[in-house]
């Protein structure tokens, strides 16, 4: 429990000591006496926000600490941050706030920061305003309230993994579902991208290795008469002795009188030591002088495969070895799309399963919060009746959400930032239709999501007949003018969920049929097909 709270220099109190008692205690006072401030720097030792303006005028900084008694050294705040309370059990808590707006904070004499001092705070002392009821009323809230009562963190946890794996896959399936002119010139991208790094026949490590040779190259008329230089010196010719055969006269001198004393026989064993040395060294490099074949055709190859990889890395990597490995990188990818539609057929198999987990992990959520629902109700209504409320009565009700996908944007397949929304009403504001357009890279791809009056998708009929006509060709148009407007041509695509659909657009639209890679019948209109409903509706 809190047993000391100390304050200095906070807003009009310059020094002040309040001591705390087991059981209910009360600050009392009038307006303006100080009581805010007393929860203000009780907020602020325990990590809260607390502003250079809580300094009392005059003074330079302002501090503030609070003694806590009975602490259990297992406590998760104090554990995670490497403070234990002293063998009595007691924490001190300080902070001072100086008016440069810096903090110190400590535990037991342990420096934290303010973010460990506000965890370790957290578990200490809960502070409650006036206005914390309020929550209650917020319909959001409803459900975390009641999850934190019925201890919910295991199925919640269970049921939000099986939605993400479901997620996940409904991500791979939409990254493979690409129209099949889209497919084509990515997979003609990459078989040229995969020719071209194949023909240069890349080798880890050849690159520093042509950049030495390289240089060598340019450099072979320097090398070779410096070596030559050398080898005269040492060797020399027809014309004058070298090195060697001048140290081998000396050698000679000494031969006679070695043996006269240790002194002489040092020399000669010296003279015969360096001898062989510059023997050994000559012959070296005439090696290399006759190993060395300048050839002007090699260094132009060598030139040709330094311009040739300087190339390859603008387009596929900063060096040889990454390049390998988008090479890889690009084998694999065209591998997964040469093989779509088996991979598909797999992940339609993996997302069925994966809805149905996810559907049991919601049903056995579903059921627990019912159960723990019951035990909030019987709870709350014993706590109201010893209130002498009994009239009142408390219940948690659970409700079917109404479909949204047919007249509002919370379908998941639209919630990218990157389509472009389009919203179709009467001049009555009556909403008539929601379709959403995804920008791609050759065409523009229509997603319809709602769309009033139209047997063939989501009908709201009058008696028998249709309220509005020719709403999708407008949504078609628009989409048409999109793709104008982002050099695709007129080219978009769209799906067809049903049949009936699905001979409309072939029918009145003059659309064609596309791959559907395991998903629905996906159509394509372009050419004067798509120019017509363009002109009819939009220009």
């Amino acid at each position: 429990m809190l047993e000391l709270l100390h304050i200095e220099n906070i807003a009009v109190i310059e020094s002040a000591d309040i001591s705390f008692r087991p059981g209910f205690n009360a600050l009392t006072g009038e307006t303006g006496a100080g009581k805010s401030i007393v929860i203000d720097a009780m907020s602020a030792v325990l990590g809260g926000r607390a502003s250079r303006e809580l300094i009392r005028t005059g003074a330079d900084k302002a501090f503030v600490s609070a003694v806590f008694s009975q602490v259990p050294p297992t406590l998760p705040g104090l554990a995670d941050n490497g403070v234990t309370p002293d063998e009595d059990g007691n924490l001190l808590l300080q902070r001072e706030i100086g008016g440069d707006g810096k903090n110190v904070c400590r535990a037991n004499g342990r420096p934290l920061t303010v973010t460990q001092l506000r965890q370790i705070g957290g578990e200490l002392l809960n502070i409650h305003g006036q206005h914390d009821g309020q929550q209650l009323l917020d319909e959001e809230q409803h459900g975390a309230y009641l999850d934190r009562f019925g201890r919910m963190e295991a199925p919640l946890a269970a049921y939000r993994s099986a939605y993400d794996a479901m997620a996940a896959i409904r991500d791979q399936i939409r990254s493979l579902q690409m129209n099949e002119a889209e497919k084509a010139r990515r997979m003609d991208s990459l078989r040229f991208q995969i020719d071209e790094l194949e023909r240069a026949e890349l080798v880890p490590g050849e690159e520093e290795e042509l950049n030495a040779r390289r240089e060598l190259l340019r450099n072979g008329e320097k090398y070779i008469a410096a070596l030559s230089g050398a080898d005269y010196c040492l060797s020399g010719d027809d014309n004058g002795a070298g090195a060697v055969s001048a140290i081998r006269e000396a050698e000679e001198a000494l031969r006679g009188i070695r043996t006269l004393s240790d002194e002489l026989g040092e020399l000669y064993k010296r003279l015969e030591s360096i001898r062989c040395e510059v023997y050994d060294l000559a012959e070296t490099i005439r090696d290399k002088r006759a190993e060395f074949a300048f050839s002007p055709a090699e260094l132009d190859a060598a030139e040709a495969r330094t311009d040739q990889l300087y190339r390859l890395k603008k387009k596929y990597g900063a060096t040889v070895e990454d390049m390998i490995a988008y090479l890889e990188q690009c084998r694999s990818e065209l591998d997964a799309m040469e093989t779509a539609d088996d991979t598909l057929i797999l992940l339609n198999g993996k997302l069925k399963k994966a809805e149905a987990v996810v559907r049991a992990a919601g049903a056995e959520l579903t059921q627990k919060r019912k159960a723990a629902a019951q035990a909030l109700e019987q709870r709350i209504q014993s706590e109201l009746r010893d209130l002498d409320m009994n009239k009142v009565r408390f219940a948690i009700e659970f409700t079917e959400k109404e479909p949204v996908w047919q007249t509002s944007w919370m379908s998941a397949y639209i919630q990218k930032d990157a389509f472009e929304k389009y919203a179709l009403k009467t001049t009555d504001g009556e909403l008539v239709a929601l379709a959403a357009y995804e920008i791609l890279e050759n065409d523009v791809m229509v997603h319809i999501t709602y769309i009033e009056s139209q047997p063939e998708s989501n009908p709201t009929i009058v008696g028998h007949s249709k309220r509005y006509q020719g709403i999708g060709r407008v949504l078609i148009a628009y989409g048409i003018k999109l793709s104008i407007d982002h050099g695709c041509g007129g080219t978009v695509t769209f799906e067809a969920k049903v049949p009936e659909l699905a001979e409309h657009y072939v029918r009145d639209y003059g659309a064609c049929p596309l791959p559907s890679f395991g998903g629905a019948p996906r159509y394509e209109l372009s050419g004067e097909a798509a120019m017509n409903i363009f002109v009819t509706y939009l220009k």
